[in-house]
């Protein structure tokens, strides 16, 4: 009778376990709204983006409805987070976030570094919809960054490249710089995305002025294409 007992206490046990489980993952399925983006503090929009990408890499995403999903967004947004990020294929920021319809929005562009139209694009994300967090993201082996370090000059390519060399320039390194050269590549990918960071407080007043109030934080990291790891850098 004990066992019988305790195998039934085992189930149950076992039961509520796979409930809350179920509950949670219900929850957070949720789709963002204006009442729960409110909630969430800059650094808890950070935190939130942390720990996407260790269930990402951790193989433990969590998969909600997405027709659903279509369906409670269609009649508005709240992302959380902006990201701005490389069109490298590997790089998702959605999936490597782990984040759903709603949650983030994402500015993508070769290099991600940011221009006018990047930062005005920043500004309708922060100012006008309320995401509380902006994060540059790079990453490893980026074909831009090694564009930028041999100059590459092709069609309108050329003018992408313009926009990375200044961040080249302020690297010492010995001899002629070469996409070949790993360490200077890897160097120029985070000096990239912290000049990125610092253009998006100069070049707008009113990012500038949201983070002084502390209602924006900036954040960069670099992505590891070859274990999904994002390695944050702080503004």
């Amino acid at each position: 009778m004990l066992n019988r007992r305790n195998s039934l206490k085992a189930v149950l046990a076992a039961s509520s376990i796979l409930l809350a489980s179920k509950a949670s993952a219900r929850q957070t399925c949720a789709v963002q709204t204006k009442q729960s983006q409110g909630q969430i503090k800059p650094d808890e929009a950070l935190a939130l983006l942390r720990q996407g990408n260790e269930r990402f890499v951790s193989g433990k995403s969590i998969h909600c409805d997405l027709r659903k999903q279509v369906h409670e967004t269609s009649s508005g947004q709240a992302p959380f987070a902006a990201i701005v990020g490389c069109i490298d294929s590997r790089a998702s920021p959605e999936l490597i976030f782990d984040q759903r319809l709603g949650d983030i929005f994402a500015a993508r562009i070769a290099g991600n570094f940011v221009n006018d139209d990047i930062i005005g694009s920043l500004e309708f994300a922060t100012e006008i919809s309320g995401a509380r967090a902006i994060v540059v993201l790079g990453h490893s082996d980026c074909g831009a960054m090694k564009g930028a370090v041999d100059n590459v000059k092709a069609g309108l390519l050329t003018g992408v490249i313009a926009q990375i060399r200044p961040s080249l320039e302020k690297l010492d390194y010995k001899g002629v710089a070469n996409s070949s050269n790993a360490e200077l590549v890897g160097r120029l990918t985070e000096q990239n995305v912290r000049d990125a960071i610092a253009r998006l407080t100069s070049r707008s007043e009113m990012l500038r002025r949201r983070v002084e109030q502390r209602q924006l934080v900036l954040a960069g990291g670099l992505h590891d294409v070859r274990t999904g790891r994002i390695h944050w850098i702080s503004a």
